[in-house]
């Protein structure tokens, strides 16, 4: 398992953005030579947690369990096919492609050591919106995207450092429980009734997905007292 690339870019007025002043970052492109990343703080106030790299609307991006997105080069591949068309390492707005790791398959709070001393945990799975959409210019794109549920991963930054393209990445801890990075998307998105299952990952999910799954569950148990 290796880092392939590590993606940054920095912001682009466009019209289809919703971020204020029309501005997105998902244009990312490969860069040489080590990167820093870090945790960036809470979000709505916390950037990206990699260097360069720019988080335009903060309101739905960035902060410390959105510090850093990782997608499969295996899954862009998959996608070349479905789309007829070339998709080079960091067009689906990721900051780090990797080769030989299961992203969809990763644990909640599943940790990666990157190269000597960047250690990152995955946190949730990466929700289509519109900008995404109209970058790829797919029509129909966020649904095709949600029912495919192979979503790439949101890390939340736990020892900083630098990293480079062709760093090893090894998996140092998988959590006991069932809870999928795949899993978790599909159970705020198609599959609520996955929703109570999510629950196991506990604080290593991503803070608003906990907050939803903790709501279901609270609604099921009212609705639960009503009927007794």
């Amino acid at each position: 398992m290796k880092l392939l690339t590590v993606n940054v870019g920095g912001p682009r007025t466009v019209e289809y953005s919703d971020a204020p002043g029309g501005a997105t970052g998902i244009d990312k492109r490969p860069v040489d030579g080590p990167v820093r990343v870090a945790d960036p703080g809470p979000k709505g106030t916390g950037g990206g947690g990699v260097a360069g790299d720019a988080v335009c609307d903060r309101r739905h991006h960035g902060g410390t369990d959105q510090a850093v997105y990782a997608f499969a080069r295996e899954d862009l591949d998959f996608w070349e096919r479905e789309l007829g068309r070339p998709l080079p390492n960091g067009v689906f707005g990721e900051n780090l492609t990797t080769s030989g790791l299961d992203i969809t398959g990763a644990k909640i709070g599943e940790r990666w050591l990157i190269g000597s001393e960047v250690v990152l945990e995955t946190t949730s799975g990466r929700m289509p919106c519109r900008t995404f959409q109209s970058w790829l210019g797919e029509e129909g794109w966020v649904g095709r995207f949600t029912r495919q549920a192979v979503t790439g991963a949101y890390l939340r930054v736990i020892t900083p450092g630098e990293i480079r393209a062709g760093d090893p990445i090894e998996i140092i801890h998988r959590p006991g429980h069932e809870v999928t990075v795949g899993m978790a998307f599909r159970a705020v998105t198609t599959e609520r009734e996955l929703l109570p299952r999510v629950l196991a990952a506990g604080e290593a999910l991503h803070a608003e997905e906990l907050r939803i799954a903790r709501e279901y569950v609270a609604g099921l148990r009212t609705q639960g007292g009503a009927r007794g």
